[in-house]
C-alpha cells in the first residue's frame, strides 16, 4: 500500500476543497493515485448533493461582480439550508465566483431544465438544417444536432459551463464540492447579467 503523505492530503484538499479525513481516506482509497482520489471525492460530492436535494435552502446571499469600466454587471442569488452556511467564507466567495462567471460567459439559463422547449426546438431544427445542407442523410443529420445540442447547453447553461478561473471544472462541480464541504443543499437560485452595448 502507498504511504500517504501529509503533503499529498494538502495538495489534494487544496484542488479539491474537501476537508482533510475525506482527502485522506480518498487518497487511501485510490492507493495514492491523485485522479482517482479527485473522481472519488467528486463522486462524493455528488452522493452528497443528491442527498440534499429534497432538503429547503431558505437562507442564502447576493453577491454582485461589475466588469472593468462598468460596461457588464451582474447579480447572482445562492441559497443554503442555514444563516451559518450563509454567512461562512468560502459560501460568499463561490457566490461571487458565480456572479464573475454570469458576467464572462453570459448563460441564458441556470440549468439545461430551464431552457424553453422553443429554444431547444429552435436549436434543433437549425443544426439539421446544416447537416442536410452538408449532405448528411436524416439519421446522421439527428446525431449531429443532438451532439451540437450537448454543446450549447455547455456553452449556455450556468450549472454545465467549464468554471472560467479553473477549466477542469464545470460549475456544476464547484458547487457539488461546496455541498460536500459544508453538508448544506446549495443551490443558484437565479441571476441577471447587465451590459451595455454601444
Amino acid at each position: 500500500m502507498t504511504n500517504i503523505s501529509a503533503g499529498m492530503v494538502k495538495d489534494l484538499r487544496s484542488k479539491t476543497g474537501s476537508g482533510m479525513m475525506d482527502c485522506k481516506k480518498a487518497l487511501v482509497e485510490s492507493d495514492g493515485d491523485f485522479a482517482k482520489a479527485v473522481d472519488f471525492l467528486r463522486k462524493k460530492g455528488l452522493a452528497t448533493a443528491s442527498k440534499r436535494a429534497d432538503r429547503q435552502a431558505s437562507q442564502g446571499t447576493i453577491q454582485s461582480y461589475v466588469h472593468l469600466g462598468g460596461k457588464i454587471g451582474s447579480l447572482a442569488e445562492v441559497n443554503c439550508e442555514t444563516d451559518f452556511v450563509a454567512k461562512n467564507e468560502d459560501f460568499i466567495a463561490f457566490a461571487k465566483d458565480i456572479a464573475m462567471q454570469v458576467a464572462a460567459s453570459a448563460p441564458i439559463s441556470v440549468k439545461k431544465e430551464d431552457v424553453s422547449q422553443d429554444v431547444i426546438d429552435r436549436e434543433l431544427s437549425v443544426y439539421k438544417g446544416q447537416a442536410k445542407e452538408m449532405g448528411k442523410p436524416e439519421n446522421i443529420a439527428e446525431k449531429i444536432a443532438e451532439g451540437k445540442l450537448r454543446k450549447f447547453f455547455e456553452d449556455n447553461c450556468l450549472m454545465n459551463q467549464v468554471f472560467i478561473k479553473d477549466t477542469s471544472k464545470t460549475v456544476e462541480d464547484l458547487l457539488n464540492e461546496l455541498i460536500a464541504k459544508t453538508g448544506e443543499k446549495i443551490e443558484i437560485k437565479r441571476f441577471a447579467r447587465f451590459e451595455i452595448k454601444g
